[in-house]
Protein backbone atom coordinates (compact mmCIF):
# COMPACT_ATOMS: atom_id res chain seq x y z
CA UNK A 1 0.00 0.00 0.00
CA UNK A 2 1.21 3.48 -0.87
CA UNK A 3 0.34 6.60 1.08
CA UNK A 4 0.20 9.82 -0.91
CA UNK A 5 0.12 13.38 0.38
CA UNK A 6 -0.39 16.32 -1.96
CA UNK A 7 0.56 19.91 -1.27
CA UNK A 8 1.03 23.18 -3.11
CA UNK A 9 -2.48 24.13 -4.12
CA UNK A 10 -3.88 27.61 -3.68
CA UNK A 11 -5.44 30.65 -5.31
CA UNK A 12 -3.71 32.24 -8.28
CA UNK A 13 -4.66 34.70 -11.00
CA UNK A 14 -5.02 33.61 -14.59
CA UNK A 15 -1.62 33.41 -16.24
CA UNK A 16 0.08 32.55 -12.97
CA UNK A 17 1.89 29.42 -11.83
CA UNK A 18 1.70 26.84 -9.08
CA UNK A 19 3.73 23.75 -8.27
CA UNK A 20 2.02 20.76 -6.74
CA UNK A 21 3.92 18.10 -4.84
CA UNK A 22 2.97 14.53 -4.06
CA UNK A 23 5.01 12.72 -1.42
CA UNK A 24 4.74 8.95 -1.54
CA UNK A 25 5.51 6.56 1.29
CA UNK A 26 5.47 2.82 1.30
CA UNK A 27 6.40 0.64 -1.66
CA UNK A 28 6.69 2.90 -4.70
CA UNK A 29 7.04 1.60 -8.23
CA UNK A 30 5.16 1.84 -11.48
CA UNK A 31 3.46 5.08 -12.45
CA UNK A 32 2.35 8.22 -10.66
CA UNK A 33 -0.53 10.21 -12.07
CA UNK A 34 -2.19 13.54 -11.51
CA UNK A 35 -5.94 13.86 -11.92
CA UNK A 36 -8.32 16.72 -11.26
CA UNK A 37 -12.00 17.09 -10.49
CA UNK A 38 -14.00 20.27 -10.91
CA UNK A 39 -17.39 20.72 -9.21
CA UNK A 40 -20.08 18.75 -10.98
CA UNK A 41 -17.61 17.04 -13.29
CA UNK A 42 -15.94 13.66 -13.40
CA UNK A 43 -12.38 13.18 -12.31
CA UNK A 44 -10.11 13.59 -15.32
CA UNK A 45 -6.55 12.64 -16.17
CA UNK A 46 -3.98 15.44 -16.23
CA UNK A 47 -0.53 13.87 -16.45
CA UNK A 48 1.53 10.84 -15.44
CA UNK A 49 5.14 9.77 -15.06
CA UNK A 50 6.79 6.40 -14.58
CA UNK A 51 9.25 5.96 -11.74
CA UNK A 52 12.95 5.66 -12.70
CA UNK A 53 12.38 5.69 -16.49
CA UNK A 54 10.55 9.05 -16.36
CA UNK A 55 8.24 8.45 -19.28
CA UNK A 56 5.62 11.19 -19.24
CA UNK A 57 2.21 11.79 -20.74
CA UNK A 58 -0.14 14.77 -20.70
CA UNK A 59 -3.76 15.49 -21.41
CA UNK A 60 -4.17 17.72 -24.44
CA UNK A 61 -5.73 20.42 -22.28
CA UNK A 62 -2.51 20.94 -20.30
CA UNK A 63 0.16 20.02 -22.83
CA UNK A 64 2.74 22.78 -23.14
CA UNK A 65 1.64 24.43 -19.89
CA UNK A 66 2.12 21.72 -17.24
CA UNK A 67 5.27 19.72 -16.55
CA UNK A 68 5.42 16.57 -14.46
CA UNK A 69 8.65 15.44 -12.83
CA UNK A 70 9.86 13.09 -10.15
CA UNK A 71 12.54 12.97 -7.49
CA UNK A 72 13.19 9.28 -6.98
CA UNK A 73 15.39 9.83 -3.96
CA UNK A 74 12.60 11.69 -2.19
CA UNK A 75 9.74 9.58 -3.55
CA UNK A 76 8.09 12.79 -4.64
CA UNK A 77 6.33 13.76 -7.84
CA UNK A 78 5.76 17.34 -8.90
CA UNK A 79 3.35 19.07 -11.24
CA UNK A 80 4.54 22.47 -12.39
CA UNK A 81 1.55 24.40 -13.71
CA UNK A 82 2.19 27.51 -15.78
CA UNK A 83 -0.11 29.83 -17.74
CA UNK A 84 -3.00 28.77 -15.55
CA UNK A 85 -6.54 29.34 -16.78
CA UNK A 86 -9.82 29.59 -14.86
CA UNK A 87 -10.82 26.25 -16.37
CA UNK A 88 -7.89 24.64 -14.53
CA UNK A 89 -9.76 25.25 -11.27
CA UNK A 90 -10.31 21.89 -9.57
CA UNK A 91 -9.22 19.62 -6.77
CA UNK A 92 -6.01 17.95 -7.91
CA UNK A 93 -5.24 14.39 -6.84
CA UNK A 94 -2.14 12.32 -7.21
CA UNK A 95 -2.47 8.60 -7.64
CA UNK A 96 -0.25 5.53 -7.82
CA UNK A 97 -0.41 2.69 -10.29
CA UNK A 98 1.64 -0.52 -10.12
CA UNK A 99 2.14 -0.73 -13.87
CA UNK A 100 4.95 0.89 -15.86
CA UNK A 101 2.48 1.49 -18.69
CA UNK A 102 0.87 4.90 -18.37
CA UNK A 103 -2.90 4.71 -18.07
CA UNK A 104 -5.31 7.62 -18.13
CA UNK A 105 -8.32 6.07 -16.41
CA UNK A 106 -8.96 6.24 -12.67
CA UNK A 107 -9.49 2.48 -12.34
CA UNK A 108 -5.84 1.87 -13.26
CA UNK A 109 -4.65 3.58 -10.05
CA UNK A 110 -4.86 1.82 -6.69
CA UNK A 111 -3.87 4.55 -4.22
CA UNK A 112 -4.99 8.16 -4.04
CA UNK A 113 -4.07 11.25 -2.09
CA UNK A 114 -6.58 13.45 -0.31
CA UNK A 115 -6.45 16.17 -2.98
CA UNK A 116 -5.39 19.79 -3.02
CA UNK A 117 -7.52 22.69 -4.22
CA UNK A 118 -6.34 24.84 -7.12
CA UNK A 119 -8.36 27.96 -7.85
CA UNK A 120 -7.56 30.22 -10.80
CA UNK A 121 -9.28 33.58 -10.84
CA UNK A 122 -9.97 35.50 -14.03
Amino acid sequence: QVQLVESGGGLVQAGGSLRLSCAASGRTFGTMGWFRQAPGKEREFVSAITWIIDNTYYADSVKGRFTISSDNARNTVYLQMNSLKPEDTAVYYCAASSTMIIRTTTDAYHSWGQGTQVTVSS
